[in-house]
């Protein structure tokens, strides 16, 4: 069994998670909940109805894995706390849970899309695979089943229609592993929605990297192989800049037809690309 916090240090922990979910947008009004391990059969969780930015200590509730209070103020436990008992039951090594709506990632749950594509290192080796499984409502028991099977294979989960779920061996961890989802999706939405073009990586490539999760005895690492390419990218270096003046003005203008080198972008380019990416996003 992990180290457990005391009762003060996970309270303060939950107060200061949701302060940051709700700075970075991840929840709006009342949404998301978060929970933390205490002991076997004990965890602190948040309230249904209050914003995670403006908790206390007071609103916080003490219960445990079967659901009993153990101690509570005038505020009862958010329904989807059975998402976080279902974890906390299934996978003993959990110690924190995090669930929220970060814009992003929630745009590929809502479309049914999971985050599996071998395309960024960093996501794969801390997440795994981010599956979105199906639709169930929010709080019932059929949406805490629904996510039951992937408790110890994997660490973070899309919600159909719903949001993102992730967990780990601290609360801390779980809250990074929340913050990596929304990363991810993001690179994704740039990737294929913006730039339109991704590189692969092949399955060597993405073997190296499971390698690289196993040492590192990241919890889930058996969190499903993304979708992978035959062969490694050809893609050479992208350079940028010039050496010398002379040869700036070389590639200045696009005369030569054997240019190489990439021209940096002017302000205009700049402010262009910009736009395009807001208009995108709003």
């Amino acid at each position: 069994m992990l180290k457990n916090l005391s009762d003060y240090d996970a309270r303060n922990m939950i107060i200061e998670i949701g302060k940051r979910m709700y700075s970075k947008n991840f929840v709006a009004a009342h949404d998301g909940n978060i929970s933390c391990r205490v002991d076997e059969d004990i965890i602190w969780a948040t309230p249904t109805g209050v914003s995670k930015g403006f908790m206390n200590e007071e609103t916080l509730i003490k219960m445990r894995l079967d659901g009993t209070i153990v101690s509570k103020g005038s505020i009862e436990p958010s329904s989807e706390i059975k998402m976080h008992l279902c974890i906390y039951k299934e996978n003993p090594d959990i110690m924190g849970v995090t669930h929220a709506h970060p814009p992003v990632c929630t745009s590929f749950a809502v479309a049914g899309i999971g985050l599996d594509q071998a395309i960024y290192p960093e996501a794969f080796v801390n997440l795994g695979t981010v599956p979105c499984v199906h639709y169930e409502t929010p709080g019932s028991q059929g949406a805490a089943d629904s996510i039951k099977p992937y408790c110890k294979s994997h660490c973070a989960l899309l919600l159909a229609n719903h949001g993102a779920i992730s967990w780990g061996r601290s609360l801390m961890e779980a809250f990074y592993r929340l913050e990596s989802i929304e990363h991810y999706a993001m690179i994704l939405l740039y990737t294929g929605s913006l730039i339109g073009k991704r590189n692969v990586l092949s399955y060597g490539q993405v073997q190296d990297l499971l390698d690289i999760r196993k040492r590192l005895g990241v919890l889930g690492a058996d969190g499903g192989i993304p979708v992978c390419a035959e062969n490694p990218s050809t893609l050479k270096d992208v350079v940028t800049g010039y050496d010398t003046i002379e040869e700036a003005k070389r590639y200045a203008v696009y005369e030569n037809p054997d240019i190489t080198h990439c021209p940096r972008l002017t302000d205009e380019d700049v402010e262009r690309i910009a736009a395009a990416i807001l208009k995108k996003l709003k």
